[in-house]
């Protein structure tokens, strides 16, 4: 499988077609969001690489772990990495915007996930396609939590990684369309650096919030206890 990769302990990714590398945010989310019992069918919306998907997969028996993709390349790279993945018989990615998506799709899914754009004001002079998976306006936090409402069962949860200073506006977003938070953890780089990303889960069901906090360094390339044992399962070198 020859292309610009990135190795984990029971997969590949390739990212040579991509906007959005592998990165630190993906990968927390991937490994700290808690599947439901008896989850049938994930859903990733927003796939990029396919990562979080083929964590889901690593991480559950979900029968069905579909994704859902708007830029074409993107797309096209989550397609090859869900082939050469061992699970590639539960992943399946669509072609579509979610509210494509959404309003063709009758089924419903046990648990949504997703890691999604999260420059709400400018490019930031990015590429187009870069661009695009970082911005907002290609998928408002109102429109993905629209459409993860509208495709999740109601027994399910969703999950989401989030920066934070977004955090409160997206709960409220959220609690407006009847979900609630059941946890929150927020991601420091190190015990004395603010709080950079809020991973957040939700579901239909109100219950008190179970809030913590996850520091990623002590020291540069020095990680954490709480970190390693986070994400061990899946980087080489944890």
């Amino acid at each position: 499988m020859p292309c610009q990769q990135f190795q984990f302990k029971q997969f590949i990714i390739c990212q040579d077609k991509t906007a959005m590398k592998v990165g630190t945010d993906g990968v927390l989310l991937g490994a700290w969001a808690e599947i439901p019992k008896h989850t049938d069918s994930i859903l990733d919306i927003g796939s990029g690489t396919g990562l979080i998907a083929l964590m889901m997969a690593q991480r559950s028996n979900a029968l069905t772990i579909d994704a859902v993709e708007i830029e074409a390349l993107a797309y096209e790279q989550t397609v090859a990495n869900f082939e050469y993945s061992d699970w590639g018989d539960r992943l399946f990615c669509y072609h579509a915007s979610l509210q494509e998506f959404a309003s063709e799709i009758e089924d419903t899914y046990d648990f949504i996930i997703s890691n999604p754009p999260f420059y709400t004001s400018t490019y930031k002079a990015l590429p187009k396609n870069r661009a695009m998976a970082r911005h907002t306006e290609s998928l408002s936090y109102s429109d993905l939590l629209e459409g993860t409402v509208k495709l999740l069962a109601k027994t399910g949860s969703c999950a989401f990684v989030i920066p934070s200073s977004e955090a409160s506006h997206f709960i409220e977003i959220a609690n407006s369309k009847g979900l609630f938070l059941n946890r929150k953890t927020a991601v420091k780089g190190t015990e004395t650096s603010p709080v950079k990303r809020n991973l957040l889960q939700f579901s239909f069901q109100e219950t008190s919030t179970v809030c913590t906090t996850l520091v990623i360094e002590t020291a540069r390339h020095v990680y954490t206890s709480a970190y390693k044992n986070l994400v061990k399962d899946f980087y080489l070198k944890m």
